[in-house]
């Protein structure tokens, strides 16, 4: 015990002499969690929009005014023409283009419909998508509006039945997107301070020459990576509540579950990062080789978590996969705990997969440590 405690007391004397790590360990993470929590969304807004009106009149130009008065579209010119439009969505100046045809508003009244051109920059088809609903969605308001003012129902013609929704949001009330990702960037932070930190610690030791050092002594090879990464454990949970309070104070994340139940899934969780940041450090020589594989498997596991995109909307294949993805089970847990209440019924079976996984790669990496070469 008293040997366990003299590496833990010494690794933490280290990484605090390093003047590099401390800006990693402390500023980064609170940086990177502000940036990316207000950069990281899928929210479509300030739509650069331009139309051709061939109608001019009170009509068509009450429509134009809907979208100059939505706060998603960025109205910008009337084009003369068609080609005129085209040849600025092909510099990028403009993302959607409304054509009114020509006897817009008398075709509407005399035949009852009229028809739109819309012309949606899609390159970005996640974005084309968005933008689509939102010009349908002002286009169907705009139909419901104008029914009343230009078609004239006699008293004697049944009126026609109009059916309104009310929508009740559950989880977040007020549609902010920084409420759905700043629990899963938080796993990401935690998740990529602790691997790096704890893989380039033992591989840098291997470097200056150290680890041999430590190797010949007595000491046990579980006692030496107990000691090892027990201080990037605490970084880790200290991490997590600094990403929480930040969370509370500058974005207002609701808080509606157990904090000592996320604290505890994170204990576990942790252990898994640790242990892969091990089984990395043992089979590299630098620490540039252990940024790369590090990253590597990073990039995969974040981007097949469901951080950024649904899991739901993957191929089966590659949902199959996130099986085995513990940083998945614990995007799931932040946002179920945090955003939902949920309790340890919950979130059972994620705690027992991830308390497997620390079991399995802890052992992986502990059984490939070699104190000899």
């Amino acid at each position: 015990m008293k040997t366990i405690l003299y590496i833990i007391q010494k690794e933490f004397k280290q990484i605090f002499r390093n003047k590099g790590m401390l800006p990693i360990i402390f500023v980064l993470p609170i940086v990177q969690l502000v940036i990316l929590s207000n950069a990281a969304t899928f929210e479509v807004k300030n739509i650069k929009f331009g139309y051709i009106d061939n109608d001019h009149t009170s009509t068509s130009r009450a429509l134009i005014e809907k979208f100059n008065a939505s706060t998603y579209f960025n109205v910008l010119t009337d084009f003369s023409s068609e080609r005129l439009a085209s040849s600025e969505m092909l510099k990028g100046h403009v993302d959607v283009i409304l054509e009114i045809p020509q006897y817009f508003e008398r075709d509407f009244q005399k035949e009852k419909h009229s028809n739109l051109g819309v012309t949606i920059n899609a390159i970005d088809g996640a974005a084309a998508g968005v933008e689509n609903v939102y010009v349908t969605q002002i286009i169907q308001r705009f139909n419901q509006n104008i029914k009343i003012d230009v078609f004239q129902v006699s008293d004697k013609q049944i009126q026609p039945i109009s059916i309104e929704t009310i929508p009740l949001f559950w989880y977040n009330k007020t549609l902010n997107y920084k409420t759905f990702m700043v629990p899963g960037i938080l796993v990401l932070l935690v998740t990529m301070i602790t691997l790096f930190l704890s893989g380039m610690n033992i591989v840098r030791e291997k470097e200056i020459g150290t680890l041999e050092q430590i190797n010949v002594t007595p000491i046990k090879k579980s006692q030496f990576i107990i000691g090892k990464l027990f201080p990037f454990w605490v970084i880790g949970m200290g991490l997590l509540t600094v990403g929480l309070t930040l969370a509370k104070l500058i974005f207002n994340v609701p808080m509606i579950g157990s904090l000592p139940l996320l604290y505890l899934y994170t204990s576990i969780y942790i252990l898994v990062i640790l242990g892969i940041g091990l089984f990395i450090s043992n089979f590299t020589d630098t620490q540039q080789q252990a940024m790369f594989i590090a990253w590597f498997f990073t990039v995969i596991f974040i981007l097949m978590s469901g951080l950024f995109t649904p899991i739901e909307s993957m191929p089966k294949w590659a949902q199959t996969i996130t099986e085995f993805n513990p940083i998945k089970y614990f995007v799931e847990v932040m946002r179920m705990v945090m955003l939902k209440g949920a309790n340890l019924s919950d979130i059972t079976p994620m705690l027992i997969k991830t308390t497997l996984y620390a079991f399995i790669m802890n052992g992986l990496a502990v059984r490939s440590y070699k104190k000899t070469n």
